[in-house]
């Protein structure tokens, strides 16, 4: 992680000017143009740059990212002394991203040797090459040995070093084009390496002991199963009930059932019955008394729709969750980013061919939200509600989606786009068949069209929810003097929808309203959509709204 070279480039303009060139490292051009980040939030420094419009940062490992202007980026280097090896040793560098060691010497040495006759044809190379490694203090390293520091820091530059625009939040692409191990491989080592050891009979409780070793464990059975593994799933499985209803308990059940053995009737139904939860999800399990092809039956069934034998098949939100459990935050960010830069990019083309954007999004767009919010990822949940706010054509949908991209924009300290969005949220309550677009204006009242989901919305949690946000954005706004008139309306406006309440909800509002001062409106991702929901239940506290100002 030396940056040896890089002070004597600052310190030795002769020596900057042969980096320059004909290296194209130049101290001189280290504006990007354009504002980016890393998608881990690490530290990123520009250092320099090319006359194509790229950019070479340093990261906070010392790792050198290098930005091209057209939206892709890579590690080139573990340091800026290992990167400058690379741009002295193989001025045409850019032509060699296809190039790995796997290609062998003789294939590798031909393409330089053909690259650097054409550079040659225009200026020198070769007793420049020899003055900056002599005044870096650079090693002389073939080209085999180059190419292969350059593919290994290519393989490097996901998940911990993602280039993101900073301000829309896409991606970069990746600067190369070598294949990378799937994300299930990553993410299934460790269920792989305890698996093993269940099998070889020792770790039992502390890998049955962890919910998210558990886990993995779990998942690894479930892609290599074998008649010997009974014993290891059934003890898997009664730690996991310990978790209630999840996918896992799932996969366990159908991996005990599948051995149609009727000794394990009973254990099933007594996971069953653990509590509500595991009664509704496992729904369908043969009682204790049944024939054990019954048992074997049920399990195929819930085998084939859910699960199955190939990692390759699950759903993208499987295996960043496991991710996210075993701390691998980044590679799940990564995935999940690219998830919705896909999505995204596809809007991006609807709307510019006159299409509406596809609805079969909406349920991944949720999920992304959901994902992004666990990672703690406020900025890129954020972007994933705005494209799924359009795609719900309920009103009651609609008010939801809203409700919950204003909460985003305020933790985010969007207070303008916050209280736009509340606005459109109260014109979707004035006029539920309108449909209102993100930004628009202000209304009250209750619509009489043929969409009635939200003819009860002042005696559900909704309506309880819909009232602290505004509280909450009033007085997180307060804040930015610029807002001041806007903040005005939103207190007024969070009065009138409390007075609307039924009684008991605005009784509960008041009431958590009075009791709470500094806590932050709670991180919910999930409104109740039952516009039948009982209009005593309870609602979560929120801040002391900012008393509107008189007149």
């Amino acid at each position: 992680m030396s940056d040896h070279a890089l002070r004597l480039l600052r310190e030795q303009p002769h020596l900057a000017e042969l980096a320059a060139f004909p290296f194209n490292f130049d101290l001189t051009r280290a504006d990007h143009g354009e504002a980016v980040r890393l998608a881990s939030g690490g530290p990123l420094e520009a250092v320099a740059g090319d006359d194509t419009g790229g950019t070479y940062f340093v990261c906070g490992d010392g790792s050198v990212l290098y930005a091209d202007s057209e939206g892709s980026a890579g590690i080139i280097g573990n340091s800026v002394d290992e990167a400058l090896e690379v741009l002295v040793g193989l001025p045409g560098w850019h032509d060699y991203l296809g190039l790995a060691p796997a290609d062998g010497e003789e294939k590798i040495r031909a393409a330089v040797a053909e690259t650097e006759e054409e550079i040659r044809e225009y200026h020198g190379i070769d007793d420049e090459r020899t003055e900056l490694r002599a005044g870096l203090g650079l090693p002389e390293r073939s080209p085999v040995e180059l190419i292969g520091l350059l593919h290994a820091a290519l393989l490097r530059t996901e998940p911990d070093f993602l280039l993101l625009n900073a301000e829309e939040g896409g991606a970069h692409d990746l600067l190369d084009r070598h294949p990378r191990p799937p994300l299930w491989e990553a993410v299934l080592a460790r269920g792989r390496t305890d698996l093993t050891l269940l099998r070889e009979g020792s770790a039992w409780d502390e890998v049955a002991g962890d919910r998210a070793r558990r886990a993995l464990a779990l998942r690894a059975a479930q892609f290599d199963r074998r008649e010997g593994d009974l014993p290891l799933l059934r003890h898997l499985l009664r730690h996991e009930a310990e978790a209630s209803m999840t996918d896992e308990l799932r996969l366990a059940a159908v991996l005990v059932g599948l051995h149609g053995c009727a000794e394990d009737l009973p254990l099933l139904y007594e996971v069953r019955e653990t509590d509500f939860d595991t009664w509704c999800g496992l729904g369908g399990m043969p009682e204790p008394d049944a024939d054990p092809a019954e048992l074997r039956s049920w399990a195929r069934g819930l085998d084939d729709s859910l699960f199955g034998t190939d990692p390759a098949d699950e759903p993208l939100f499987t295996w960043t969750g496991l991710a996210r459990e075993q701390g691998l935050v980044e590679l799940a960010r990564a995935a999940l980013i690219r998830r919705l830069d896909d999505i995204d990019f596809r809007a991006y083309c609807d709307a510019r061919d006159g299409k509406a954007m596809e609805r079969r999004d909406a349920s991944q767009l949720s999920s992304l939200v959901h994902e992004f919010e666990q990672l703690g990822d406020t900025f890129q949940a954020l972007r994933a509600q705005r494209l799924y706010v359009p795609l719900q054509t309920r009103a009651w949908d609609r008010v939801s989606a809203l409700l919950r991209l204003a909460r985003l924009e305020r933790e985010e300290g969007r207070f303008g786009a916050a209280i736009r969005t509340l606005a459109s949220l109260r014109d979707t309550l004035a006029e539920p068949d309108g449909g209102a677009d993100v930004g628009g204006g202000s209304g009250s009242g209750s619509g009489s069209g043929s969409d009635k989901s939200l003819g009860h919305w002042q005696r559900t949690n909704l309506g309880a929810y819909i009232v602290e946000e505004h509280y909450a954005v009033a007085r997180t706004a307060a804040t930015d003097t610029a807002l001041a008139d806007e903040v005005r309306a939103v207190t007024v406006a969070a009065g009138e929808l409390l007075a609307r309440l039924s009684g008991t909800a605005r009784a509960n509002v008041e009431r958590h309203l009075a009791g709470t001062t500094d806590t932050h409106t709670d991180s919910r991702t999930d409104i109740h959509t039952d516009t039948g929901a009982n209009p005593d239940a309870g609602v979560s506290a929120e801040p002391t709204p900012p008393q509107p100002s008189a007149g």
